[in-house]
Parts: structure tokens; C-alpha cells; sequence
């Protein structure tokens, strides 16, 4: 399998990981079902990606830019490097390895 499946696998079970923990920390269910299903959809743009990279790959990009834009401004609004901030940041390196991944293989 290559490398940038493994990315987006990993990516889509931080982010389910990061739903889960809200909703333990916080009783957040907003945090659980969003972690929830932005990891399934990160899943299923793996699966995707590994069968088809020219449908996967931009899917998967997509899916991080939005939770970026989505940490970003939950970041700028509490100031809280943790999570919003981290997870800000994972995903603009998700963001660019996916692009990136996504460009190399057209």
C-alpha cells in the first residue's frame, strides 16, 4: 500500500480519535459526531484513494482543507493551542501532503 494511504489512515484516525476525546473531555457531542464522521470520510477516501488515486486523492485533500479551515477558526475563537491549535496544524500538514500526493500522481 503506499505511503500516502498510510497518511490518510492515520490522518482520518486522529481525527475520529480527536471526536472521541472531546466528547469524553467535554461531553461533546458536536465533538463526537463530527469526529466521527470526518474520520469515516477520511476512511473512505483511503479506500478510495488506493482503488482510484485521481478520485481519492483530491477527496482526501478536500476533506483536510475543510478541517482546517474548520480548526482555524475554532483556534482564533478560544486561543487554545490545545486542541484547536494542534489539530489546526496537523491538518494543514495533512492538507499539504495530500496536495502533494494528489499532484504526483496525475
Amino acid at each position: 500500500m503506499p505511503l500516502i494511504i498510510w497518511f490518510i489512515l492515520i490522518y482520518a484516525a486522529l481525527i475520529l480519535a480527536g471526536g472521541i476525546v472531546g466528547y469524553i473531555k467535554a461531553q461533546s457531542k458536536a465533538s463526537l459526531i463530527s469526529g466521527i464522521a470526518s474520520g469515516v470520510a477520511l476512511a473512505i477516501a483511503g479506500y478510495v484513494a488506493r482503488q482510484t488515486p485521481a478520485i481519492g486523492l483530491p477527496l482526501a485533500t478536500v476533506l483536510a482543507m475543510v478541517l482546517l479551515i474548520i480548526f482555524a477558526v475554532r483556534f482564533r475563537k478560544t486561543g487554545k493551542f490545545i486542541p484547536a491549535g494542534l489539530m489546526m496544524a496537523i491538518s494543514l500538514i495533512a492538507t499539504l501532503v495530500f496536495f502533494i500526493g494528489w499532484s504526483a500522481s496525475g
